[in-house]
């Protein structure tokens, strides 16, 4: 019997006991080859000895201090180095303990904003359904997780939600690439004009959607019309990174490669790699000035913050991906999608293989002609996971992918580290894993 109150309460789950690069080793000594990164986490594996000894180095000098007393040196690195990073004029950074606490912070931010500015009738925010953003109230309520938000509906402050850039199930036939994306981005100024959109603080969106709708990458210049349209009403562009950023998709930030600068972008997971809990929000300086010359205070704040051995371990994690751990995720993720085409190509339940990096979806399919869905009565994306587990192979299948009720996709986002050879027995583990599950 456990005294934790695990995920599910009826869940027996292996008791882990080590970890050496991809693999994580449970107490009976059998080994799991990590292809999702726990959830998009462990950028640098189980055993990285630079994270480690940074992390014993900072617990020597200083394990803790409260930030209403004290700053620390390796907190300020941490955010001298972000900033040094980040394309555009993101040079503030307020650090945090994970990916929930950084969006809630960020939309409190993107709020006070315009409280500092006299706008005061900005209240509201815009995303995306099929849209995650963490689970705390506020981040749960301004994404587009249904059935993650279904049990505490009555609690949350909803956001207006638009369509996802979904190009496999939304895209019409006579539209060109270009064209589609474009046709979504304006449903947010379709949006804007219908609640009015003085009334609106921000849009918010992932770069690359993660885990409810497995790894969607918007079209060509989506992502620059939704900078126009934010600009044109005066909204602000929250991005959510948190799962696909930290060099996941193959650039330190998933939006360098859309050619934008959002006005708020949060980190989390890959930040310190899974070594320590940590996040970020990031904002430009128009933000930081308002408040600065305003009332001079965010009004918001928790204890751990700024964690010194978290940041040390962040700035360890840098140090390994500017020495080369990030430098092959774009080679890595190219074979990682060709061995899985390799493979699953013409597999009869396996839809649409998709991502940017090492940051991978699969989705699957009953029939794969007409795109339906498996019926969600079958339980797809569990079955996945068992089997995958018994077969050594961790990944993150889910439910929900097309509208929160229908729908599954498995997520791939192993380690920076992986070698060929290990992409190769990932592939042959998760093959194996489907011949079982549609046996």
């Amino acid at each position: 019997m456990t005294h934790i109150l695990q995920r599910h309460c009826h869940s027996k789950l292996p008791s882990v006991s080590g970890g050496d690069g991809v693999f994580l080793i449970d107490s009976n000594g059998k080994q799991y080859l990590d292809g999702c990164g726990g959830a998009a986490v462990s950028c640098l594996g189980h055993s990285h000895q630079g994270v480690l000894s940074a992390i014993q180095k900072q617990l020597i000098a200083i394990p803790y201090a409260h930030t209403g007393f004290f700053t620390s040196p390796v907190a300020e690195e941490l955010a001298e180095r972000l900033a040094d990073k980040a394309p555009g004029d993101l040079n503030h950074v307020y650090l945090v303990s994970g990916g929930s606490e950084a969006v809630e912070a960020a939309l409190k931010m993107a709020r006070q904003y315009f409280i500092e500015k006299g706008e005061t009738s900005r209240t509201r925010f815009i995303a995306r359904r099929q849209s995650y953003h963490g689970n705390t109230l506020g981040a749960l309520g301004v994404g587009g997780n249904i059935w993650r938000k279904e049990p505490f509906a009555p609690l949350l402050q909803n956001g207006e939600l638009i369509a996802p850039c979904y190009a496999y199930r939304d895209k019409r036939a006579e539209e060109s690439d270009f064209e589609y994306g474009q046709r979504v981005a304006n449903e947010l100024e379709e949006r804007l004009l219908a609640v009015g959109p003085e009334t609106v603080i921000a849009f918010v969106a992932e770069p690359v959607v993660g885990a409810t709708a497995g790894a969607l990458v918007a079209e060509k210049d989506y992502f620059k019309r939704i900078r126009e349209i934010c600009d044109k009403y005066g909204v602000l562009l929250i991005l959510d990174e948190v799962m696909c950023g930290c060099g996941r998709t193959g650039t330190y930030f998933a939006y360098e490669q859309e050619d934008i600068v959002p006005d708020l972008v949060t980190l989390a997971k890959g930040l310190a790699a899974g070594y320590q809990p940590i996040g970020a929000v990031m904002i430009r300086d128009k933000i930081y000035e308002a408040i600065s010359q305003g009332t001079g205070y965010f009004q918001h704040g928790h204890t751990f913050m700024a964690h010194p051995l978290a940041c040390a371990a962040a700035c360890a994690t840098l140090d390994a991906l500017e020495a080369g751990a990030m430098a092959e995720v774009t080679e890595k993720g190219q074979y990682l999608v060709k061995q899985l085409n390799e493979s699953f190509g013409s597999h009869p339940f396996v839809g649409d293989i998709r991502g940017r990096g090492l940051f991978i979806g699969l989705e699957l399919v009953q029939d794969k002609t007409s795109k339906q869905p498996f019926s969600p009565d079958r339980p797809l994306h569990q079955q996945m996971k068992k089997t995958a587990m018994d077969n050594g192979l961790m990944c993150y299948p889910m439910g929900g992918t097309l509208d929160g009720v229908n729908g599954h996709h498995i997520l791939l986002a192993p380690p920076f580290i992986i070698t060929d050879s290990e992409i190769d027995e990932l592939v042959r583990r998760l093959s194996i894993t489907m011949d079982h599950v549609f046996a």
